[in-house]
């Protein structure tokens, strides 16, 4: 019980981050910052049978953020990971969806676990207002203690998107 719970934990963690954790500023780039609170939707797990502490499982968890402008919006992310003690690789996809119907999807990826921790983030599509976007961000978060019947954590965190889009 102890193992679900830390892999739940860091899988918000991972999740959180995963919004658009990456490189510094880009030249000219916009910067939208906001602050978020997260929840879990769904996950589920299941063990693979090669090695002891194997798992393959998704999430999707869902987000509501306030940009410093004001502005707020809230996000879905999609996670699939393969994981052997809580540590392995991590694909996941996020959409933010703003009160006007624009919207900023983006990819992460890359391995979790102590010593082999790598993911990168990429914006992959912008709709509406975000037509064109390219770019990257990071974040960070906290997370109240896993209740039982969760799939993850709930948190709460900010961040900072960075970007560029295309002349008009």
């Amino acid at each position: 019980m102890a193992t679900k719970k830390f892999i739940g934990i860091l899988l918000g963690v991972l999740v959180i981050s995963a919004w658009v954790l990456g490189s510094a500023g880009q030249a000219g780039a916009e910067t939208l910052n906001y602050k978020f609170y997260t929840y879990s939707i769904k996950g589920d797990w299941a063990p693979v049978a090669d090695v002891e502490g194997h798992v393959v499982g998704y999430g999707v968890r869902g987000s509501f953020l306030v940009f410093e402008n004001g502005e707020v919006a809230y996000a879905e992310a999609v996670i699939l990971r393969d994981w052997v003690k809580t540590a392995g690789t991590i694909v996941q996809y996020s959409t933010i969806k703003f009160q006007d119907g624009s919207t900023i999807t983006s990819k992460t990826q890359g391995t979790t676990g102590v010593g082999t921790a790598g993911m990168t983030t990429e914006i992959i599509k912008g709709t509406g207002r975000f037509q064109g976007i390219k770019g990257t961000g990071a974040s960070k978060a906290k997370y109240f203690p896993q209740e039982k019947g969760e799939a993850a954590p709930k948190g709460w965190g900010e961040g900072t998107l960075t970007y560029t889009l295309p002349s008009k």
